[in-house]
């Protein structure tokens, strides 16, 4: 007798392959774990409309596939009828290409002193140019060791020449400002005319 309670269950099982322990991942609550008395039904081979629960689970069953509440706020929530592996398979890889599509700023640094001669000033602006090309901005530092704090115009004016210089590769997006011991200047790329 025992023995046929357990092949009757495990024809339940057969007939209806759901996970019922709660997971900890799951973004979504599906099937029997919908609280919902009434939802809307979506999906594909599904005429739309709001069933009982009952209703909807039935449907899901029949096709094979789980009921996803997609919409729990919604009133009456709202379910799809997927299948539960492919519909987080697509979500996570909607999400992965979201990511990839978003662009990363990033700030190149360029350290100069306020008495830096004219080659070294040519060689950092070369590479300031690059950066910018390539769509990081730059910070470009001017730092005042010990009594060299005096020189702070001559800071200032290499500062402005250098953004002078970047013109057409970058727009200055903060202004010379002193910091401590530190005056920075932010320089932005232009934007790409496509």
């Amino acid at each position: 007798m025992q023995q046929n309670n357990n092949n009757s269950s495990s024809n339940n099982n057969n007939n209806r392959p759901r996970q019922f322990g709660k997971q900890e991942n799951e973004l979504y609550r599906i099937n029997n774990r919908i609280t919902a008395p009434m939802v809307r039904v979506v999906g594909e081979n599904v005429d739309p409309g709001i069933y009982s629960l009952r209703d909807a689970i039935r449907i899901s069953d029949d096709l094979g596939l789980d009921l996803i509440e997609i919409s729990p706020s919604a009133n009456p929530p709202v379910c799809k009828i997927a299948d539960y592996q492919k519909f987080t398979y697509e979500l996570k890889k909607k999400e992965k290409e979201k990511k990839a599509k978003s662009t990363k700023i990033e700030i190149k640094e360029i350290r100069l002193g306020p008495n830096t001669d004219d080659h070294d000033f040519d060689f950092k602006l070369k590479h300031a140019m690059k950066f910018l090309n390539t769509g990081c901005k730059v910070r470009v530092e001017v730092y005042f060791r010990g009594r060299t704090i005096v020189y702070k115009d001559q800071g200032e004016i290499i500062l402005l020449k250098f953004a002078q210089q970047l013109t057409e590769y970058g727009k200055v997006e903060m202004m010379p400002k002193l910091e401590g011991k530190r005056m920075t200047i932010m320089i932005a790329p232009l934007s790409k005319k496509k």
